[in-house]
């Protein structure tokens, strides 16, 4: 062989040797068995899907209406409202999850499409959240400027105002430092000296323990799903629960006889907001129940 065929042969096989790994490389990259990926059977996607979708439908019907007839929330309103913070929370992610898991399903050619539905349904609930603060802001920024011109101070108590009008009312309205507790003096003309302290008490705590806030997020559940009826229970529910917790701190300055009286003085007015969802006579029986428990 001509020493330059020999040189062009060793230099072709030191090429091929050097290209050869890289080859491998590429081919291992090009398939996911070579290279470790984890590739999730249809089947098991499929089967996800289904039980995010019972997850989700659980979540939806038959366990909220089984919370909502308990009776042991009248005993542990904390708990209770924990309870339905995880239902809503865990309810929504499994809707989240059931729809991207059923858009893999459905594409498994297409994983870039997959995930839009759930993609939109998350833009759809977040939306609803931004447009429920907004509005809720705006309503109390409205109502506290006409609270400027309708009402009073209070003489003697601190961030309290008093409408003049002769129906019994008392109620809060959240807004950070300018928090403020609402009575008439209607109300004022019916209530002796400590009723009056167990109806503050149990306002302020709506503020100081930011209510408002809980019953935002159960209110954007129920704009986003208006056609949903276990998202009106729901915010009915938590509304009761909250008043229940105000109910408790008040117990911790006045007697029960007292805040029962308090109570059935404001009858169904006292709400934890004037923003805020009304259930009825907010289950006033149910109170009077746990006072006399």
């Amino acid at each position: 062989m001509p020493p330059c065929c020999a040189v062009c042969s060793a230099a072709r096989a030191e090429h091929t040797a050097m290209i050869g790994p890289l080859t491998s490389v590429d081919h291992a990259l090009a398939d996911p068995g070579m290279s470790g990926a984890l590739v999730i059977p249809h089947a098991v996607v499929i089967a996800a899907a289904v039980v995010f979708g019972i997850v989700a439908v659980a979540l939806a019907w038959p366990v909220p209406v089984a919370l909502s007839r308990a009776t042991w929330p009248m005993r542990a309103p904390v708990m209770a409202l924990l309870l339905w913070q995880v239902i809503g929370l865990a309810g929504g992610l499994s809707m989240i999850g059931a729809l991207a898991l059923a858009g893999y399903a459905a594409l498994p050619q297409h994983p870039w499409l997959a995930p839009i539905p759930a993609a939109l349904f998350t833009v759809y609930l977040l939306t609803h959240l931004a447009i429920t603060v907004v509005q809720v802001t705006r309503l109390r920024h409205r109502h506290l400027a006409l609270l400027e011109m309708l009402t009073s101070p209070h003489p003697t108590r601190a961030r309290t105002r008093v409408l003049d009008d002769a129906v019994p009312v008392a109620y809060c309205l959240p807004r950070g430092a300018r928090s403020v507790t609402v009575l008439s003096q209607g109300l004022l003309d019916r209530l002796d000296a400590d009723e009056l302290v167990a109806v503050i008490a149990h306002e302020r705590a709506h503020v100081e323990q930011r209510h408002d806030l809980l019953l935002l997020a159960f209110r954007a559940w129920r704009s986003a799903l208006p056609w949903f009826p276990i998202a009106a229970r729901a915010e009915v529910e938590v509304a009761a629960l909250v008043e229940m917790l105000a109910d408790d701190h008040a117990r911790r300055e006045v007697h029960d006889e007292v805040l029962a009286r308090a109570i059935l003085q404001v009858g169904a007015s006292g709400v934890p907001g004037a923003d805020q969802p009304v259930s009825g006579s907010m289950r006033v029986s149910d109170r009077f129940r746990r006072l006399a428990g």
